[in-house]
């Protein structure tokens, strides 16, 4: 699986989630450990790719994809790589399918992979 897509996205740290989400750190955790929002520490430090938060809010069809993705035995940093990398059957990224309305088209891709 390619990461192209991993390497030239922008990442948000806790402190940037809490400040674009405005909202507690709390909740900012909440978020992730619920699945609306999912991160990596490949760099280090946790962080989230920035692609995931849309008009200061987490992509609402990204939980249930992710989620999917999980099921299927994904890890975190699997799931990341499988939204931000070009997918043949969606002729796009999972998320710029996702960010384009293609909910269903992707889960049905993302239930293949189990």
């Amino acid at each position: 699986m390619s990461a192209a897509g991993v390497t030239d996205t922008e990442w948000l740290t806790m402190p940037d989630l809490v400040e674009v989400l405005d909202e507690a750190l709390g909740r900012v955790r909440r978020l992730i450990d619920e699945h609306y929002l999912v991160g990596s520490r490949r760099s280090g430090v946790f962080a989230v790719p920035s692609v995931f938060i849309v008009d200061n809010h987490p992509l609402p069809s990204l939980r249930g994809t992710i989620i999917v993705l999980q099921d299927a035995g994904f890890s975190d940093d699997e799931v990341i790589d499988w939204l931000l990398a070009p997918e043949e059957e969606l002729g796009r990224s999972p998320i710029d399918a996702l960010l384009a309305g293609h909910k269903s088209a992707v889960r049905r891709v993302a239930r293949t992979l189990a």
